[in-house]
């Protein structure tokens, strides 16, 4: 099963386990038909990359999506051992056509990962999306495309600054 991945970026460490375990849960409910299990992901800080850890722990496979040749430089140098270490255990990675990160950049990515997946994962606290390509923007889109939504805000999730 090919499943997406959208959501917060900024959620406050103390909530990571609790919604690394939801997310978990949704995979191995949604995901046990028999059909091997493959992530899609922009590997954004946050709800992608614990995505991404959950399907690989479960075996699954991980397609990256970069909606920028510069998207690893805008990441904070905090974050980018842990999105290198993602990333080359990705299976498939895919580079779209921009030069610069941006919200443009950002809607083509969550366009093309939508284009190709059954399930879309959202860890969103049900709020407004900020912006075209934030985490209700998609999960608006993907409701519009017919591609099935599970939110995911376990109790005790919160978001940061």
């Amino acid at each position: 099963m090919r499943v997406g991945i959208t959501g917060h970026s900024n959620l406050v460490p103390d909530c990571v386990d609790v919604v690394k375990a939801a997310i978990r849960e949704v995979l191995e409910t949604e995901a046990s038909g028999g059909s091997p299990l493959v992530g899609v992901t922009c590997l954004a800080p946050g709800a992608d990359q614990l995505f991404a850890r959950v399907v690989l722990e479960l075996g699954g496979r991980v397609e990256v999506v970069l909606p920028a040749m510069d998207y690893r430089d805008r990441l904070k140098p905090e974050r980018v051992a842990e999105y290198d270490e993602l990333l080359a255990q990705a299976h498939v990675v895919s580079i779209l056509p921009n030069e610069l990160s941006g919200r443009h950049a950002y809607v083509m990515a969550n366009e093309r990962m939508l284009a190709s997946v059954e399930l879309l994962v959202a860890v969103w606290d049900g709020q407004p999306a900020g912006g075209r390509g934030g985490t209700g923007d998609v999960v608006e889109h993907a409701r519009a495309s017919g591609v099935p939504v599970v939110v995911v805000w376990p109790e005790g999730a919160e978001r940061g600054p």
